[in-house]
């Protein structure tokens, strides 16, 4: 595995602050429609599918998914709008109406702080802020490249009534600010209602299927070799795919692939999981309490601290390790704890590459990895304790 030391400015690039989030509120062609003028579209990982080439993206280099988030006051909507790939809701405080189908009724599902929902794609969905506040979804989306979306007939008809267009090199144009409409490029069509007929149809209970709420959170008491060390004791959730997970009992709530895996890391103050690296691209974004990620080691070790609504993008083959310090700030679904998502690009398992100082530690209580990267008994494999 190549090793990768990320220096100070870098460390820096690659940390979006909550206070350094920049909203675009004109970025998808229903910005003048009326109850869904008040959106605010972030693009962190990748450009996401905004049509506003004029959208602020933190960091736009290949991950394997885009994430960003969708800011939306009391009463705001999201229009119906179809992906080609995989889209995944994180609910990090908020109550949102869900609903699917040609013309949203198909199904409804009620989301609130802590879901994770994965929308398949090739369906029409949106969402209303029904919650008395303002809200946050954060958004991933499969695929370094997820295709553009299709709106629904009904949402480019009114767009069209207040002015806004849209390419089929997905270019927004405005008229009323006094844009042409393209001589080169033909427009987007509404999508066939014949084509529409032939789309998934999603039953609520198989919906439901898709949603890992708080209650459905699955955690892996021993995910990694370093979790009988001190300060190594942190608990894993995979929710979406396998990602780091060392626990071979351990299973995902969603198995199919997305183009990520998707997990909750909890700890409590002190806890977390020691030095490691892998050759995956991984977002770390905390949801409650604040964190302490030490990147590198020996001279060139940094450290980067991460309170609710922070994130981390950390490249493949750097050396990590992650600490809760207080869990203080933000809303863990355990009280006491903090809570931080892991975004991992990539379908498949990823085998994380300890530290000496762990592999040794763990040895000495019990625990080695099998040749598959799995936790087993270091009495059993005994060739892994010739050196004590």
């Amino acid at each position: 595995m190549r090793d990768t030391v990320v220096g100070p400015d870098e460390i820096v690039r690659r940390t979006v602050r909550h206070a350094d989030w920049v909203p675009c509120k004109a970025a998808f062609i229903d910005c003048r429609t009326p109850g869904s003028d008040r959106k605010d579209n972030y693009s962190f990982i990748g450009p996401g599918v905004t049509q506003n080439a004029s959208q602020h993206v933190n960091l736009r280099e290949p991950h394997g998914f885009n994430l960003g988030a969708a800011g939306m006051p009391n009463g705001t909507t999201n229009s119906l709008h179809l992906h080609f790939t995989a889209e995944v809701f994180i609910n990090f405080g908020g109550d949102y109406q869900l609903r699917w189908g040609p013309d949203g009724t198909q199904g409804e599902y009620r989301s609130t702080d802590g879901d994770v929902v994965s929308v398949p794609p090739w369906i029409f969905r949106g969402f209303t802020n029904v919650g008395p506040d303002d809200g946050i979804l954060l958004t991933v989306l499969g695929r370094d490249d997820p295709g553009g979306i299709i709106w629904g007939p009904a949402v480019l008809e009114e767009a069209a009534g207040h002015g806004l267009y849209l390419t089929a090199d997905n270019r927004l144009i405005d008229t009323v600010a006094g844009e042409e409409l393209p001589g080169d490029v033909g427009l987007i069509r509404p999508m066939a209602q014949a084509e529409i007929d032939e789309l998934d149809v999603y039953t609520a209970e198989q919906f439901r299927g898709r949603v890992v709420g708080e209650a459905d959170r699955t955690w892996v008491e021993e995910p990694y070799l370093c979790s009988r060390l001190p300060a190594g004791a942190a608990q894993l959730s995979p929710v979406i795919g396998y990602g780091t997970v060392e626990h071979r009992a351990a299973a995902p709530h969603l198995g199919e692939p997305h183009g990520f895996s998707l997990a909750w890391l909890r700890a409590e103050p002190g806890e977390g999981v020691l030095t490691h690296r892998h050759d995956a691209t991984q977002v770390l974004a905390a949801k409650a309490g604040r964190w302490s990620v030490r990147l590198n080691t020996g001279d060139d070790e940094r450290t980067v601290e991460l309170g609710p609504r922070d994130m981390l993008s950390v490249p493949p083959g750097a050396w990590r390790s992650i600490t809760l310090l207080d869990a203080g700030p933000g809303r863990a679904a355990t009280p006491g704890t903090g809570e931080l998502v892991v975004v991992t690009g990539g379908d498949g398992r990823v085998r994380p590459e300890w530290s000496d100082e762990v592999v040794a530690g763990a040895r000495k209580r019990g625990r080695v990895l099998d040749a598959d990267g799995y936790l087993a008994p270091a009495s059993v494999l005994a060739f892994a304790t010739e050196d004590d």
